[in-house]
Protein backbone atom coordinates (compact mmCIF):
# COMPACT_ATOMS: atom_id res chain seq x y z
CA UNK A 1 0.00 0.00 0.00
CA UNK A 2 1.27 3.44 -0.84
CA UNK A 3 1.74 5.81 2.07
CA UNK A 4 1.78 9.56 2.48
CA UNK A 5 3.93 11.47 4.97
CA UNK A 6 1.63 14.21 6.27
CA UNK A 7 3.21 17.01 8.30
CA UNK A 8 3.19 20.72 8.82
CA UNK A 9 4.34 23.70 10.77
CA UNK A 10 3.93 23.53 14.53
CA UNK A 11 2.53 27.08 14.47
CA UNK A 12 -0.46 25.96 12.37
CA UNK A 13 -3.24 24.68 14.59
CA UNK A 14 -6.20 24.88 12.21
CA UNK A 15 -6.17 23.15 8.84
CA UNK A 16 -7.31 25.07 5.76
CA UNK A 17 -10.32 23.63 3.91
CA UNK A 18 -8.25 22.84 0.79
CA UNK A 19 -5.78 20.85 2.89
CA UNK A 20 -8.58 18.92 4.62
CA UNK A 21 -10.06 18.11 1.21
CA UNK A 22 -6.68 16.68 0.17
CA UNK A 23 -6.63 14.56 3.34
CA UNK A 24 -10.12 13.32 2.49
CA UNK A 25 -8.93 12.32 -0.97
CA UNK A 26 -6.08 10.31 0.60
CA UNK A 27 -8.57 8.47 2.76
CA UNK A 28 -10.91 7.85 -0.19
CA UNK A 29 -7.98 6.37 -2.13
CA UNK A 30 -7.21 4.13 0.86
CA UNK A 31 -3.64 5.37 1.12
CA UNK A 32 -1.71 4.81 4.31
CA UNK A 33 -0.77 7.87 6.35
CA UNK A 34 2.36 8.37 8.42
CA UNK A 35 2.17 11.35 10.75
CA UNK A 36 4.22 12.74 13.60
CA UNK A 37 3.19 13.29 17.19
CA UNK A 38 3.87 17.02 17.60
CA UNK A 39 1.41 19.72 18.54
CA UNK A 40 0.35 22.12 15.81
CA UNK A 41 -0.28 20.69 12.35
CA UNK A 42 0.51 17.08 13.34
CA UNK A 43 -2.11 17.16 16.09
CA UNK A 44 -4.64 18.93 13.84
CA UNK A 45 -4.10 16.30 11.12
CA UNK A 46 -4.52 13.54 13.69
CA UNK A 47 -7.79 15.12 14.83
CA UNK A 48 -9.21 15.16 11.29
CA UNK A 49 -8.07 11.58 10.67
CA UNK A 50 -9.58 10.45 13.98
CA UNK A 51 -12.86 12.30 13.29
CA UNK A 52 -13.06 10.50 9.93
CA UNK A 53 -12.37 7.08 11.47
CA UNK A 54 -9.12 6.60 9.53
CA UNK A 55 -7.51 3.25 10.23
CA UNK A 56 -4.46 3.13 7.95
CA UNK A 57 -2.44 5.55 10.07
CA UNK A 58 0.88 5.13 11.85
CA UNK A 59 2.10 7.73 14.36
CA UNK A 60 5.86 8.22 14.48
CA UNK A 61 7.55 9.42 17.63
CA UNK A 62 11.07 9.89 18.91
CA UNK A 63 11.61 8.26 22.25
CA UNK A 64 9.36 6.08 24.35
CA UNK A 65 5.82 7.23 23.63
CA UNK A 66 4.04 9.74 21.39
CA UNK A 67 3.09 13.16 22.63
CA UNK A 68 -0.15 12.87 20.65
CA UNK A 69 -1.97 9.83 19.25
CA UNK A 70 -5.58 10.95 19.02
CA UNK A 71 -6.77 7.90 17.07
CA UNK A 72 -4.92 5.33 19.16
CA UNK A 73 -3.19 4.10 16.00
CA UNK A 74 -0.09 1.92 15.88
CA UNK A 75 3.08 3.79 16.73
CA UNK A 76 6.56 3.58 15.33
CA UNK A 77 9.15 4.55 17.92
CA UNK A 78 12.37 5.93 16.46
CA UNK A 79 15.55 5.81 18.48
CA UNK A 80 17.78 8.85 18.42
CA UNK A 81 21.25 9.42 19.78
CA UNK A 82 20.45 13.11 20.19
CA UNK A 83 19.58 14.56 23.57
CA UNK A 84 15.85 14.17 24.35
CA UNK A 85 13.82 17.27 23.58
CA UNK A 86 16.29 18.71 21.05
CA UNK A 87 15.50 19.48 17.43
CA UNK A 88 17.80 16.62 16.34
CA UNK A 89 15.98 14.22 18.68
CA UNK A 90 12.61 14.95 17.09
CA UNK A 91 14.02 15.18 13.53
CA UNK A 92 14.92 11.47 13.68
CA UNK A 93 11.24 10.51 13.33
CA UNK A 94 10.82 12.88 10.39
CA UNK A 95 13.72 11.31 8.52
CA UNK A 96 12.22 7.87 9.15
CA UNK A 97 8.84 8.99 7.77
CA UNK A 98 10.51 10.45 4.66
CA UNK A 99 12.19 7.08 4.17
CA UNK A 100 9.02 4.95 4.38
CA UNK A 101 6.52 7.21 2.63
CA UNK A 102 6.00 7.33 -1.11
CA UNK A 103 5.00 10.99 -1.21
CA UNK A 104 4.63 13.95 1.15
CA UNK A 105 1.70 16.23 1.91
CA UNK A 106 2.96 19.25 3.82
CA UNK A 107 1.29 22.31 5.33
CA UNK A 108 3.86 25.10 5.46
CA UNK A 109 3.78 28.60 6.91
CA UNK A 110 6.68 29.70 4.63
CA UNK A 111 9.09 29.78 7.54
CA UNK A 112 9.06 26.49 9.47
CA UNK A 113 12.46 24.84 9.10
CA UNK A 114 11.07 21.50 10.28
CA UNK A 115 8.52 21.30 7.48
CA UNK A 116 11.07 22.55 4.98
CA UNK A 117 13.53 19.87 6.16
CA UNK A 118 10.84 17.26 5.54
CA UNK A 119 10.45 18.47 1.95
CA UNK A 120 14.24 18.37 1.52
CA UNK A 121 14.41 14.81 2.89
CA UNK A 122 11.68 13.66 0.52
CA UNK A 123 13.34 15.41 -2.44
CA UNK A 124 16.66 13.80 -1.53
CA UNK A 125 14.97 10.42 -1.89
CA UNK A 126 13.43 11.30 -5.26
CA UNK A 127 9.95 11.62 -3.78
CA UNK A 128 7.38 14.28 -4.55
CA UNK A 129 5.98 16.67 -1.94
CA UNK A 130 2.68 18.46 -2.32
CA UNK A 131 3.09 21.56 -0.18
CA UNK A 132 0.20 23.80 0.85
CA UNK A 133 1.71 27.24 1.42
CA UNK A 134 -0.57 28.64 4.09
CA UNK A 135 -0.01 32.35 3.52
CA UNK A 136 -0.76 31.96 -0.20
CA UNK A 137 -3.54 29.37 0.26
CA UNK A 138 -2.25 27.32 -2.64
CA UNK A 139 -0.47 24.06 -3.31
CA UNK A 140 3.01 23.79 -4.81
CA UNK A 141 4.47 20.51 -6.02
CA UNK A 142 8.14 19.90 -5.25
CA UNK A 143 9.68 17.19 -7.45
CA UNK A 144 13.34 18.17 -7.63
CA UNK A 145 15.92 20.72 -6.56
CA UNK A 146 14.63 23.33 -9.01
CA UNK A 147 11.08 23.23 -7.62
CA UNK A 148 12.51 23.14 -4.08
CA UNK A 149 14.39 26.36 -4.82
CA UNK A 150 11.16 27.89 -6.12
CA UNK A 151 9.40 26.90 -2.90
CA UNK A 152 12.06 28.63 -0.78
CA UNK A 153 11.38 31.86 -2.70
CA UNK A 154 8.13 31.99 -0.69
CA UNK A 155 10.19 32.80 2.43
CA UNK A 156 10.67 36.30 3.73
CA UNK A 157 14.24 37.54 4.12
CA UNK A 158 14.00 37.05 7.89
CA UNK A 159 12.65 33.50 7.58
CA UNK A 160 15.38 32.63 5.11
CA UNK A 161 18.06 34.04 7.40
CA UNK A 162 16.70 31.96 10.28
CA UNK A 163 16.67 28.84 8.03
CA UNK A 164 20.32 29.46 7.20
CA UNK A 165 21.17 29.57 10.91
CA UNK A 166 18.99 26.63 11.97
CA UNK A 167 19.43 24.14 9.11
CA UNK A 168 22.07 25.58 6.77
CA UNK A 169 19.47 25.90 4.02
CA UNK A 170 21.72 27.01 1.12
CA UNK A 171 24.33 24.34 1.89
CA UNK A 172 21.65 21.62 2.09
CA UNK A 173 20.17 22.66 -1.24
CA UNK A 174 23.61 22.84 -2.86
CA UNK A 175 24.50 19.38 -1.53
CA UNK A 176 21.18 18.01 -2.78
CA UNK A 177 21.74 19.60 -6.18
CA UNK A 178 25.15 17.88 -6.45
CA UNK A 179 23.70 14.54 -5.31
CA UNK A 180 20.99 14.71 -7.96
CA UNK A 181 23.58 15.54 -10.61
CA UNK A 182 25.45 12.41 -9.60
CA UNK A 183 28.41 14.00 -7.85
CA UNK A 184 29.51 12.07 -4.82
CA UNK A 185 31.40 13.77 -2.03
Amino acid sequence: MQSVFVAGSITIKHLPTNFVERLDSLLAARLGVVVGDANGADKAVQQILSDRGATEVTVYCSGGRPRNNLGHWPIQQIDSDAAPGTKAFFAAKDVAMAEVADVGLMLWDAKSTGTLSNVIELTRRGKKSVVFVNRRSAFTVVRDVQTLKQLTEEMSAGARELAEKKIGLSARIERLDKEQLGFVF
